[in-house]
């Protein structure tokens, strides 16, 4: 009784519109007053909870992906890769999503990804033809990648909770990421032959420009290439890439390409601070409100609640699904971890699930969050990007929501998607 009186008072402070921060702070801190701990402990567990080395990681990927937003490099990296599949009938959709997959290498952030490519891409689809609910879905879609494939804030963060190494999990999000992607690229390519897309496109290759604007993009991409080969070689750890990341970022966009002003860096420092301080206060209100929970012992009781009730691996599975996807309607993705895997992961041992590959899969799931209404983020800046109306965006994301829940399904039955390759890295 005393869980459902717990997490009932938490939703009716998230759905009252009180910060998800703040919201944990106060149940946290209610609860641990209802049991006498003394409050000179809550200010131990806030500065306790972000002194993390893994967290340093979080500010510089934002830091980075900010600067290569100022700096406009989203445009040649995009022009690159539409001047070589350009020419095919949904060349610019294709474009679109591999572009999305590079991006989301730097960033870490799906965010950032669609703001990125979105101003980009959009005003170049709808340029040429395609169905304006195709564009809209496929920019909010491919944008998920920036939480999928490595690096990825939502993975950090996941690693710091569920005290898994975050190379592991960066390695086991590489199959899974080129997964989805290869299943993006095959919807584009079918519903651009069944009428979204123009059927002559507009050919601007040829070898000169093609290798012109490939050397434009060339440098974006060996940022991109260092940071993920070198968290594989072992050469750095992920934060250690992150920071890698952002001095090559530095090099290039202030010593080479000299397209950032001094306000436009004060602006991405700014904007990547108050991002950082917004998901610092998450992080420590999620670890108040997860000591309080233990002193409740509620992740034991719903353990043991779906150990006598859930007999099966794939039951259980099943009705995290559905949690996950109803919380995904109304929660960040940050917040969807800090909240619920302190509750699941006692269950994972039970039922035999692999703490990593279910680190994919809880991504997985805040992808499909992130372009679900009414919260979904993805939804909101493309909106913004391409001043369009929320119902259209709504609309063409639907398609990718279904072949999201694939990827998920086919996750789970072949798990060597995900644990192959941080197998072989072991």
């Amino acid at each position: 009784m005393e869980s459902v009186i717990v997490l009932v008072a938490l939703f009716v402070f998230l759905f009252a519109g009180i910060p998800v921060g703040i919201a944990l702070s106060t149940t946290g801190i209610v609860l641990l007053l209802m049991k006498d701990v003394p409050l000179a402990s809550v200010s131990m567990e806030f500065l306790g909870s972000v002194n993390n080395f893994i967290l340093l990681a979080v500010p510089v990927f934002l830091l980075t992906s900010n600067i290569l937003l100022k700096a406009g490099v989203a445009k040649d990296l995009f022009d690159a890769v539409q001047r070589w599949v350009g020419g095919v009938r949904g060349g610019v959709a294709i474009a679109t999503i591999i572009s999305c997959g590079i991006f989301a290498a730097i960033s870490g952030s799906s965010v950032a990804v669609a703001a990125m490519i979105g101003t980009v891409a959009i005003p170049e689809m709808t340029k040429r033809g395609y169905d304006r609910r195709f564009v809209m879905g496929t920019l909010a879609a491919g944008a998920t990648l920036g939480i999928l494939i490595p690096p990825s804030i939502p993975l950090i963060i996941y690693s710091a909770v569920a005290e898994q190494s975050t190379a592991s999990m960066f390695l086991a999000g590489v199959g899974p990421g080129l997964f989805l992607i290869v299943l993006f690229l095959i919807y584009c390519i079918v519903k651009s032959f069944m009428g979204a897309a123009p059927k002559a496109e507009k050919n601007e290759s040829g070898s000169g420009g093609r290798m012109a604007a490939s050397l434009r993009a060339l440098p974006t991409m060996v940022i991109a290439l260092t940071m993920i080969v070198g968290i594989y070689a072992g050469v750095f750890t992920p934060t250690e890439s992150a920071a890698v990341g952002l001095v090559m970022t530095l090099i290039y966009v202030f010593g080479i390409r000299r397209g950032v002003s001094f306000a436009d860096f004060r602006g991405a420092v700014f904007g990547a601070g108050l991002t950082t301080a917004n998901l610092l206060l998450i992080i420590a209100g999620a670890n108040v409100f997860g000591k309080a929970i233990m002193l409740y012992r509620i992740p034991y009781e719903i353990s043991q609640w779906i150990a006598v009730n859930i007999e099966t691996a794939g039951m259980f599975m099943l009705a995290v699904t559905a949690v996950l996807l109803l919380l995904g309607l109304f929660l960040e993705g940050i917040a969807m971890i800090l909240i619920v895997l302190p509750v699941l992961l006692p269950s994972l041992g039970v039922h035999g699930i692999d703490p990593i590959w279910f680190g994919i899969y809880f991504v997985l799931m805040i992808e499909i969050a992130l372009i679900t209404p009414p919260v979904g983020m993805n939804l909101f800046v493309i909106q913004s990007v391409a001043k369009s109306s929320l119902k259209e965006v709504m609309y063409g994301a639907l398609p990718y929501v279904v072949i999201m829940l694939f990827a998920v399904l086919a996750i789970y039955f072949f798990p060597a998607i995900v644990m192959y390759i941080p197998k072989a890295g072991v």
